[in-house]
C-alpha cells in the first residue's frame, strides 16, 4: 500500500513498461505531467532547446494551484480530451525512455493504478505551503477525491493554518483574471 511519503524508487518498483490495452488506452485520451527536470531530458533526446519543445509539443496544466507541463493533446474539435502528441497506435509511446513520470507510473491494468496516480498528484501537484493549493485539495477530498495515508489535512497542516484555510484569511489570489478571460488584448 502506498502512503504520501512513499519514495519514488519504491513507486517505480511497482511499475513496468506495459503495452496492454488498458494502459495504452489512456494515451488516446490524455497525457501525463512531467516532474522537475524531465522536460530538459526530453528536449535533449529530441535535439531541441526547451523553449522550442514547449512551444511545439507541450502544454501547461494545473491541479491544486500548481502548474506543470505535459505533452500536448491532439483534440478533436469541441473535445476536452485527445490523443497524446507522442503516442502512435502502432509504435506506442514515441518518447518512452523520457516520457513524463506520471505516464511512467500510470498502470491502468493493475489494481493499484489509481493509487499511483493519487501518489503523483499528492507529491507533484499538492503544495502544503500554498493556501490555495491546500484549499483546492480540501475541496477535492470533501467531494470524494482519493487520499493516501499521511495526506489527511490534519497531517499536512497545523491548527493555525487550518483556521486560515477555513476563513480564507491571508489568501493571495495570484490569478490574472484579465488574462484568463482574454481581456488583456481587447483595446478600450
Amino acid at each position: 500500500m502506498l502512503i504520501l511519503k512513499t519514495e519514488l524508487d519504491k513507486v517505480l518498483k511497482l511499475t513496468h513498461p506495459c503495452r496492454c490495452r488498458k494502459c495504452e488506452n489512456s494515451c488516446n485520451y490524455g497525457s501525463g505531467a512531467f516532474a522537475d527536470g524531465e522536460v530538459k531530458k526530453l528536449a535533449e533526446s529530441m535535439n531541441m532547446n526547451e523553449e522550442e519543445l514547449k512551444k511545439e509539443y507541450l502544454e501547461e496544466i494545473q491541479r491544486f494551484n500548481t502548474k506543470r507541463l505535459r505533452p500536448k493533446l491532439l483534440r478533436e474539435e469541441g473535445k476536452p480530451y485527445g490523443k497524446c502528441v507522442f503516442y502512435d497506435k502502432n509504435l506506442g509511446c514515441k518518447i518512452h525512455e523520457v516520457k513524463p513520470l506520471e505516464c511512467k507510473i500510470a498502470m491502468g491494468c493493475k489494481s493499484y493504478g489509481e493509487e499511483l496516480i493519487t501518489w503523483f498528484d499528492l507529491n507533484y501537484f499538492l503544495n502544503a505551503k500554498d493556501l490555495e493549493s491546500l484549499r483546492q485539495f480540501k475541496e477535492y477530498v470533501e467531494s470524494g477525491g482519493k487520499v493516501l495515508p499521511g495526506a489527511e489535512m490534519t497531517n499536512l497542516i497545523d491548527e493555525k493554518t487550518m483556521k486560515k484555510l477555513e476563513s480564507y484569511e491571508d489568501l493571495k489570489d495570484n490569478t490574472d483574471w484579465e488574462e484568463v478571460l482574454g481581456l488583456k488584448d481587447i483595446k478600450k
